[in-house]
């Protein structure tokens, strides 16, 4: 009988660490998101825009 109760209750205790995995995949992807929105702000300004576009430029012109 207590090995029954031992198993109950490790089923019960896994049950409710996997809630917590859940949570915090999603607090991840909510953070995830927000950063990748703040990088598109900076990456599109204009002064980073136009940096952005002069090192692209000097690359794609290098002399082989």
């Amino acid at each position: 009988m207590r090995a029954t109760q031992g198993r109950v209750l490790a089923s019960i205790a896994a049950r409710r660490e996997a809630g917590m995995v859940t949570s915090e995949y999603a607090v991840g992807v909510i953070a995830a998101v927000a950063f990748a929105a703040a990088l598109y702000k900076v990456v599109t300004s204009g002064q980073v825009g136009e940096e952005l576009q002069g090192i692209v430029g000097r690359a794609l012109n290098v002399q082989m």
